[in-house]
């Protein structure tokens, strides 16, 4: 018997007129549908006219169901996995039963559609062709601190997703990593009625936030930092290089490591080219 096939399939994010065609004809084809909240898939597939059963698969029991879903697999079923909205293993249950579809050997078929964190960063009018994805940030302080230090210098868009009651802290912690004139973009509800994009500096956002009464699921879009220029070096000779960084306090080893990265040139290059400027 062959195996079934998991296909992955992206729902809407708030309107429903963005489904699409394809999704449609395979949530109608499977045999069964996974979702994150059987509730709310219920109440999609119901809007279409689709009576499929329904196998809740969330981020609490995933590691349970994976088992049971890829014996259905191996039977021939095909099988949809849904999120609440969007596009499933994104932040959101799937990635552990990917990994095993795939090491079992079961097909994985995408069917692509929305992305919130996509719509947020075409609309915030930063720099869409470099861009890093981080998601939630932990909820752990310490952790949640190590990931933003290491963020601080990055120069691509950051995209990151909050919930509306963690939203102030969340602010808070990017005013004191990133500074009051970096520029974000608060993406709330998109797609529904309410849909909004707060364009403004990281000093006025958490300015703004301290009255507002904060609804609904956001998606942060940051600037990425400034680009730094490193200092012109190349007209320096391997000779000049190496004084230089060596009365910066490097080590010999370091310093040549440093300047054979630089001119292009192996350490062995450099050590020579060192030797015979010292003897002229």
């Amino acid at each position: 018997m062959e195996n079934g096939k998991l296909y992955l399939v992206a729902t809407p994010i708030g309107n429903l007129e963005d489904i699409t065609l394809r999704a449609l004809r395979i949530l109608k084809e499977v045999d069964t549908v996974l979702a994150e909240d059987t509730r709310k898939t219920l109440h999609l597939l119901t809007h279409f006219e689709i009576q499929k059963p329904l196998i809740s698969f969330y981020r609490h029991n995933e590691g349970v169901k994976v088992g049971h879903v890829i014996s259905l697999l191996q039977e021939g079923k095909n099988l949809a996995l849904v999120s609440d909205a969007g596009t499933p293993a994104i932040s959101d249950p799937g990635e552990d039963l990917v990994k095993a579809c795939i090491e079992s050997g079961i097909e994985i078929v995408p069917i692509p559609g929305a992305v919130a964190c996509i719509q947020g960063l075409i609309a915030s009018g930063f720099d869409t062709t470099k861009f890093v994805f981080e998601g939630f940030l932990s909820i752990n302080k310490r952790c949640r601190k190590e990931r933003l230090d290491v963020l601080k210098n990055e120069t691509r868009t950051m995209l990151f997703y909050e919930a509306p009651h963690k939203l102030k802290r969340t602010l808070q912690d990017f005013l004191v990593t990133f500074g009051k004139e970096r520029r974000i973009v608060l993406a709330r509800e998109i797609t529904k009625i309410h849909e909004e994009f707060l364009r403004m500096t990281l000093e006025e956002a958490n300015a703004y936030y301290t009255e507002e009464n904060i609804k609904g699921e956001f998606v942060i879009v940051v600037e990425g930092a400034p680009m730094v220029e490193e200092e012109e070096t190349t007209s320096l000779s391997v000779q000049e290089l190496m004084e230089q960084y060596l009365k910066e306090g490097m080590d010999k080893k370091e310093a040549m490591k440093k300047v054979a990265k630089e001119k292009h040139m192996t350490k062995s290059e450099v050590y020579k080219k060192c030797l015979e400027d010292s003897s002229k």
